[in-house]
């Protein structure tokens, strides 16, 4: 008995201090609305070159969770509003959409979450009544295949759900919502659902320039806005709205939900009066905010908490209706080329160099394959540089010049050099989801030329601020790892011990 019961709370504490060292993490929203997009098989190999780890869908599409099966990548799926109706009514719904939809595909596919209606509030049908009852009828049906403690239930919703945001500490939701707001707490309270949230600075800058700094709105303020109840310090308007909500669950009592960002971005382009809508702005945000979660820096209300956040989105969709901007919030255009600029894993404004220090004498880099790269991300991106990365591959083709070595490491490293080249010798595009490596060497041999594009481009100005800001926090970081691995080989030597017993 006694050994039965060191099994188990060894056991927990092991999975609890998994959770734990988990830390934030980034993922991407994908919709679809737009008649002129790649085919989700395509999608899930851009997703993957550029080391995306998480993706929201805002339905089941089954040729979407087909294309990410065994791509290890973590998708959150959704049921939408339309679809509220039946899944409230009868719980065999729930049943049959999981037997039919889900269950075939799963685990192959890593669905880690089901969003049960999205922005209800802000829906113009009064759909808001429906989501509780559709989350319990998915819960049970989860919970009868012994999924409920793997995949969480919850809902999402714009900041409209509060009636005060400012500041944070006044946060409170609005009482018109609290007829299914109270419900769905204590929902997500009970099964240890996240409170999902979709936050968009830009708005609030774009509708109030007057009273919100946009510098504020991008991580870019020098200056501080003191929340005048609690003396808390906020340099950027996204933390402030995180803290408004967590201070309108605290208000309600609801201390233990976390918060989770479903979508967060900036569009680069827009009407003629959305000047901010740039791509300069778009890649400032969305670089700042990626360094801001993965740094793990928590907000000021909640320091060191972990915050998983969604970019919207990974493509421009040409068919939402609206204002320009509507359909130009994508980090990729249908052709799958890049937008901007835009590092995924965090790391890559922390290991930009100067350009003195990252040059050859004459000025000129390179771009191989890394030798520290698996094949299969190799493939990956060799793969994607040679399709729609527009890399011209002749020259590793069989009799060719650059076909021996015949390694994925050679072929690879002809392949990043030529994207590198033809898209300016940037730090970003030597990236291939941190499996690029920049050289002052040469790396052609024999009769295989390595393509050059004279001298490299500055760094931007702000680089050394970012490094050093990136390096503090990496250092905090590595610490914070050493500590949790620690921690897990000590779970591990008790299990070991019990085992013993």
């Amino acid at each position: 008995m006694a050994r039965g019961f060191r099994l188990i709370f060894t056991a927990s504490l092991l999975l609890m201090l998994l959770d734990l060292c988990r830390g934030s993490t980034i993922g991407v929203c994908y919709g679809r609305n737009a008649d002129d997009l790649p085919t989700p098989d395509k999608v899930a190999q851009l997703v993957q070159l550029h080391n995306i780890k998480y993706v929201r869908i805002y339905d089941s599409n089954i040729q979407v969770l087909k294309a990410f099966s065994n791509t290890g990548v973590e998708l959150m799926i959704g049921i939408t509003n339309s679809d509220l109706l039946p899944f409230s009514q009868f719980q065999s719904n729930a049943d049959t959409w999981l037997k039919n939809s889900i269950l075939p595909y799963y685990p192959a596919t890593k669905i880690t979450c089901i969003t049960v209606g999205a922005e209800v509030t802000e829906s113009p049908n009064n759909v808001s009544a429906l989501v509780v009852p559709a989350m319990n009828n998915v819960l049970a049906a989860l919970r009868k295949v012994g999924l409920h403690k793997k995949i969480k239930v919850s809902s999402t919703h714009s900041l409209g759900v509060l009636s005060r945001s400012f500041p944070p500490s006044a946060g409170a939701f609005n009482s018109s919502h609290a007829f299914f707001l109270r419900p769905m707490l204590e929902f997500l309270a009970e099964n240890q659902s996240p409170f999902m949230i979709d936050i968009y600075p830009y708005y609030a800058y774009r509708d109030s320039p007057n009273n919100v700094s946009l510098d504020y709105a991008l991580f870019e303020s020098s200056s501080e806005v003191i929340d005048p109840n609690t003396g808390l310090l906020y340099t950027n308007m996204f933390d402030a709205q995180i803290d408004a909500l967590y201070f309108a669950l605290m208000a309600l009592n609801f201390r233990t939900i976390k918060v989770m960002v479903t979508e967060t971005g900036w569009p680069s382009k827009g009407s003629p009066k959305e000047s901010a809508a740039t791509p300069d702005y778009a890649q400032t945000y969305n670089t700042n905010l990626i360094r801001h979660v993965i740094n793990n820096t928590g907000t000021p209300a909640k320091p060191g908490e972990e915050l998983d956040v969604y970019v919207f989105s990974l493509f421009n969709e040409n068919r939402k209706p609206g204002l320009e901007s509507e359909r130009n919030w994508g980090l990729f255009y249908p052709d799958q080329t890049s937008v901007y600029s835009l590092d995924f894993t965090g790391k890559g404004a922390a290991v930009m160099t100067t350009e003195s220090n990252i040059t050859s004498s004459n000025g000129t880099t390179w771009c191989i394959a890394s030798s520290k790269a698996s094949e299969k991300d190799l493939q990956n991106a060799l793969d994607w540089a040679c399709g729609p990365g527009n890399v011209d591959c002749t020259a590793i083709q069989p009799s060719q010049p650059c076909y021996e070595p015949d390694t994925t490491i050679s072929h690879a490293s002809y392949a990043f050099n030529s994207y590198y080249q033809q898209n300016g010798a940037t730090d970003i595009a030597c990236s291939f989801g941190g499996n690029g490596v920049k050289v002052d060497k040469n790396p052609s041999y024999d009769s295989c030329l390595y393509l050059t594009a004279g001298s490299n481009k500055t760094v931007a100005s702000n680089t050394t601020a970012i490094s050093s800001t990136s390096s503090s926090s990496s250092t905090k970081n590595e610490v914070s790892t050493w500590i949790c691995i620690y921690l897990l080989v000590t779970v591990l030597s008790l299990l070991n011990i019990s085992h013993a017993w």
